[in-house]
C-alpha cells in the first residue's frame, strides 16, 4: 500500500469520531442503543462510501487487485485502530468483540466489508 493510500484512510477516522458523536447527541435519543448502532453503521458506510469514491482519483489505482488491497488493508487498519483505542481506554476485550456479534444484530462487520470492497467499487466505472 502506497504512502497516499495510508493518508487517505485517516479522514475516515474523523468521519467515524463525527459519526459517533452524532450517534450519541441524537440517535440514541430517539432509539434504542442497538438501533443507534445499526443506523449508526449504515450512515457510517454511506459517509465512507462519498468519501472514497470522491478520493478515488487521488488514490489512481492501476488495477483491480490494487484496489483491493487498499480495501483490505484500510479495513486491517481500521480493526488494529479501534482495537488499539479500545484497549487504550481500558475497554475489555468482550466490550470491543461485543460489535462483532452478528447474531445479536451488531452489524459493524457490514461496515467492514463495504469498507473492503469500496475501493474496487469506486475504481471499477472508471474501468
Amino acid at each position: 500500500m502506497a504512502l497516499k493510500h495510508f493518508l487517505l484512510w485517516l479522514p475516515m477516522i474523523a468521519l467515524a469520531f463525527a459519526n459517533a458523536t452524532l450517534r450519541e447527541l441524537v440517535l440514541v435519543k430517539h432509539f434504542n442503543p442497538l438501533q443507534a448502532h445499526q443506523l449508526s453503521t449504515i450512515t457510517l458506510i454511506a459517509l465512507c462510501a462519498v468519501y472514497v469514491c470522491s478520493v478515488s482519483g487521488v488514490l489512481a489505482f492501476q488495477d483491480a487487485r490494487q484496489a483491493w488491497l487498499t480495501g483490505l488493508a484500510w479495513m486491517l487498519l481500521t480493526v488494529a485502530f479501534e482495537f488499539t483505542l479500545g484497549r487504550l481506554m481500558h475497554k475489555p476485550w468482550s466490550v470491543l468483540f461485543a460489535d462483532y456479534h452478528v447474531l445479536a444484530g451488531r452489524i459493524w462487520p457490514l461496515f467492514l466489508v463495504c469498507l473492503m470492497i469500496l475501493p474496487y467499487l469506486c475504481w471499477k466505472p472508471r474501468h
